[in-house]
């Protein structure tokens, strides 16, 4: 039995970004799979479900694999059930923590594992054993970097209390609405990773406990990795001994402490990029610029919120000075918030480094959007009788429209241009 404790400093990450995926070749004289099984004070069960997923994988996975106990402090007999484990069954390594805490196991064990894919499953076996080829599949053949299970897919049956139920779908409410995230199901304990992902991303991650899973996904979301999901059969545990109101409580406080992070540009995510794989149709095509499809889709949503805040403004500001004035001002403030936001959000520029001189830049094009607004309402004032609020709203949209698309033009060659040096998150495509 190995006892190693949580590893002090996370290793040295490379600042180039990940390879293409490839099919993982299989090495006869190791193990391809390495499934965690993190437990603390699981004395009764532990050796019957190890047994059990030991018994599945030998009938069914075509690779070697091994079965990993890691003992999160445990204070009764689970630390000799399964050194007996480790001692009698080939595939079996036990590995002993001083410290509680699933993620600091997680973390732990698969920095230290040579398997090129690592997994891991909650100790009770709540998930059907059968999604477990399903769920390494995609990761072994090249096709995406993590798989989860999920208990929220159509196709999924599942068998858990109201309450657990109701808390479940809450949380995930919550990762969608504060943190975007796109994927079905966090918590789930039914989640692999290939080992040349995990080596970039782990040291990424900070909660040491049940947020862990959670902090991951989202990371690699955002940073472009592919996830895998895959519809599973689940029945509850009900002797769980998860406390959900602390571990709740500590989700949100990840939540919040994850959303910071991503909104102030604090993590390289650009480590994680990956470019794209063999398919021919993935060339260089003249004449198109690297990124110009995401940047057009970003600068389109900064600019749809800027103008919703810009004639909120203007008619605020229209109810106490006249239109020439409320132009100027609402068009200055907005211009201020859509620099800043394309900034980081349109062109990935992160940190303080030539945030003054962007801003300038910036006003510098709010001026000539300014030129073609204050002209069109000068134009307006011209016409015969006394044009209507709406008129006014009307002829100022059409006036931001020709100046969005100046000013995406502007931003993309003058302010934000992709040879200027700032630490930017690079499109995929440019990275090869």
């Amino acid at each position: 039995m190995r006892t190693d404790t949580p590893l002090e400093a996370p290793p040295e990450t490379p600042l180039q970004t990940l390879p293409a995926r490839r099919h993982i070749v299989v090495d006869r004289s190791r193990p391809v799979l390495d499934v965690v099984i993190p437990v603390y004070n699981e004395e009764a069960d532990l050796e019957r479900c190890v047994r059990r997923l030991h018994d599945h994988l030998t009938r069914t996975f075509p690779y070697r694999f091994r079965i990993t106990i890691a003992d999160n402090a445990s204070t009764d007999r689970t630390p000799h059930v399964a050194a007996y484990l480790d001692d009698t069954v080939e595939e079996v390594t036990a590995v002993r923590l001083e410290q509680k805490g699933r993620g600091r196991a997680l973390r732990t064990v698969w920095t230290l594992s040579e398997a090129p894919v690592l997994a891991y499953m909650d100790v009770d076996l709540s998930t059907d054993l059968n999604a477990l080829l399903p769920l390494v599949a995609p990761l072994i053949s090249g096709h995406s970097d993590l798989a989860i299970g999920s208990r929220l897919s159509r196709s999924s049956r599942v068998v858990r209390g109201t309450k657990r139920e109701f808390i479940s779908r809450a949380y995930n409410l919550i990762l969608r609405g504060s943190l975007a995230a796109r994927f079905s199901d966090a918590q789930c304990g039914f989640k692999a990773i290939r080992k040349d992902v995990a080596e970039r991303l782990l040291p990424m991650v900070e909660d040491t406990g049940w947020f862990f899973d959670t902090e991951m996904l989202v990371l690699a979301e955002r940073a472009g990795l592919r996830i895998h999901e895959v519809p599973v059969d689940w029945v509850d545990d009900p002797n769980s001994t998860v406390h959900i109101v602390k571990t709740a409580t500590d989700d949100l406080k990840g939540v919040w402490r994850v959303g910071r992070a991503l909104a102030t540009g604090a993590l390289p995510l650009d480590r994680l990029r990956r470019p794209f794989g063999d398919d021919p149709r993935d060339r260089e095509l003249s004449g198109v610029p690297g990124g110009l499809a995401r940047q057009l889709v970003g600068f389109c949503v900064v600019g749809g919120l800027s103008t919703l805040v810009y004639l909120a403004l203007y008619t605020l500001f229209r109810l106490g000075t006249g239109p020439q004035v409320a132009n100027a001002l609402a068009l200055l403030l907005s211009a201020l918030g859509n620099t800043a936001a394309n900034r980081r959000l349109t062109f990935g520029v992160r940190g303080r480094d030539r945030a003054i001189r962007h801003q300038a830049q910036g006003l510098v094009v709010f001026g000539i959007g300014l030129v073609l607004t204050s002209g069109s309402l000068a134009a307006l004032d011209t016409a015969p009788g006394s044009p209507s609020h709406g008129t006014e709203l009307a002829v100022l949209i059409a006036a931001n429209l020709a100046a969005t698309v100046l000013r995406f033009l502007l931003f993309r060659a003058w302010v934000f241009p992709s040879d200027s040096g700032a630490i930017t998150d690079h499109d995929p495509r440019t990275n090869r």
